[in-house]
């Protein structure tokens, strides 16, 4: 038992890890192709690298299983919407030097998710959490106040985004990689369209007369399932409360990455505001610590 939960400690570690290190280098990094069409060839190339993960995992029963029901599949259309939603703002963050709003997006992500948990399930909150949510709030409220310049849309939009999308998600409760194969296919269309508007423009640069930019720009794909294949198995093999507590080595990556590795400006507004978050989510952190 033991050596299961050390193991899944390790993959949901690598899994955040990888989300705050390797995803954020790999995205920065192909950025200047244009955050539109990094964003379509994200949608065109996890679509794809699912399809394929649902052959070699053989999954299709649960595929078909999850098509028939209508229920699920206009959730799933809602929660790829809300996806596409994330994954958009996110790398528009990345391609506009704001991986830091991104971070404070992903830092008040989990608090978030407990208060809309609170709200939609009626689930229980101790006096740490409804402190760790109100210093969340007193954070937005003082940016607010400031300025309202200083306010990281972005970090919120990011921070809504994913939390509503596992709002969703846990209702209909579908299995992690076959739903985001569905919710993939049902942004595709919208991926190809515009991707077909950006080609006929000539505008795009993925293009077959370059086979490795044209790969280079396929692993947007791996890029996006591999993590949350390890982070996925990492909550089976030891639970939400110790991974959601590993989770926070996503924004933190981001973070430094974004103030140390590019030089992103930090004003001091900014830094009190990330203080109210970094105590709420040690104080997050310590209940999740002392209730699991």
């Amino acid at each position: 038992m033991n050596k299961e939960f050390n193991k899944g400690l390790l993959l949901a570690g690598f899994g955040s890890f990888w989300w705050g290190f390797f995803g954020v280098i790999y995205f920065k990094y192909i950025a200047y192709i244009g955050h539109i069409e990094l964003v379509v060839h994200r949608c065109l190339w996890t679509a794809f690298t699912l399809i394929l993960t649902t052959f070699f995992f053989s999954k299709w029963n649960i595929f078909f299983q999850i098509v028939k029901n209508k229920s699920k599949l206009f959730y799933l259309f809602i929660s790829g919407f809300l996806i596409f939603i994330n994954w958009g703002v996110w790398i528009y963050a990345i391609a506009t030097n704001r991986i830091i709003d991104a971070s404070f997006g992903y830092f008040i992500m989990p608090i978030l998710s407990v208060m809309l948990g609170y709200l939609f399930f009626k689930e229980k909150l101790n006096k740490k959490r409804v402190f760790s949510i109100l210093l969340v709030i007193l954070s937005i409220l003082f940016l607010i106040i400031v300025s309202i310049k200083s306010l990281p849309w972005v970090g919120l939009i990011v921070a809504l985004s994913w939390g509503f999308y596992n709002l969703v998600r846990k209702k209909i409760n579908v299995d992690t990689d076959v739903g985001l194969l569905i919710e993939s296919l049902f942004i595709l269309p919208f991926a190809l369209l515009a991707f077909y508007l950006i080609a006929s423009k000539g505008y795009n640069d993925f293009q077959l007369s370059d086979p490795s930019m044209m790969l280079f720009i396929y692993l947007a794909g791996p890029m996006t399932v591999i993590p949350l294949f390890l982070y996925v198995r990492g909550v089976e093999l030891c639970g939400l409360g110790p991974t959601g507590m590993i989770f926070y080595i996503t924004p933190t990556f981001q973070f430094l990455l974004g103030y140390f590795y590019y030089n992103e400006p930090f004003s001091i507004t900014k830094l009190v505001s990330f203080i109210f978050i970094w105590i709420a989510v040690i104080i997050y952190l310590k209940d999740l610590h002392e209730t699991n």
